[in-house]
């Protein structure tokens, strides 16, 4: 499969934020978003094998791993990858843009689905196949990435229409106003989760951090 890069880091977004994580980020997207911080990762990479991966993971003494792209789900071994690293014992994130269907990441002990949920900011919502939602179980997680009003009442609404079972993060593009967001979300008693991006606060917007 096609690597863009593999780094240890802190993990800045969702459940695991703060945990040292080993990311493993595949090249390719289907998706464009306006906002992308990761465009480096659409076509630069390099083949590599499962045997390749493992090699450079074991560097670190890390029990979790986040698998994150562009988007890792168009790559024909995901599958074989992750049920590689589980075996393994590793814990895995898999983050995925929420345009492909997720029905065979379901099940898997020790796999956390990361499903984003595109605003109309992004330009990609009417690319997303909210079904997904729907096979979600409460060790997952659900992140709308939010610029404006527009992007949170989006986002409000497809929270109270499918009720999701898991924690739902609402997470400001970069550089955009966080107090808003915190503010809208408590005016409106949401039960979510507000994220920043801590990696980038501490280190600003670097690659492989």
């Amino acid at each position: 499969m096609k690597i863009n890069e593999i780094f240890y880091s802190i993990q800045g977004e969702g459940k695991w934020t703060g945990f040292p994580n080993i990311f493993i980020r595949t090249t390719g997207c289907n998706l464009r978003c306006s906002y992308c911080d990761t465009k480096y990762a659409y076509k630069q990479g390099k083949e590599k094998t499962i045997q390749e991966i493992t090699k450079e993971i074991k560097k670190y003494y890390c029990t979790k791993i986040c698998i994150t792209g562009g988007e890792p789900l168009i790559q024909e071994d995901i599958i074989e990858l992750i049920k590689h690293l589980l075996n393994l014992k590793y814990s895995v994130i898999v983050e995925t843009n929420g345009s492909l269907k997720i029905d065979f990441l379901k099940n898997k002990k020790n796999l956390i689905i990361s499903l984003d949920i595109k605003t109309p900011s992004s330009k990609m919502h009417e690319k997303m196949f909210l079904q997904n939602i729907n096979m979600l179980t409460k060790k997952d997680q659900i992140k709308f990435i939010i610029k404006n009003k527009k992007d949170y009442e989006y986002a409000r609404i497809i929270i109270q229409k499918f009720k999701p079972k898991c924690d739902v993060f609402f997470q400001p593009v970069w550089k955009t106003n966080s107090e808003k967001l915190a503010k809208w979300i408590l005016e409106d008693y949401l039960k979510v989760k507000l994220g920043l991006q801590i990696h980038k606060i501490i280190w600003g917007d670097k690659k492989g951090v």
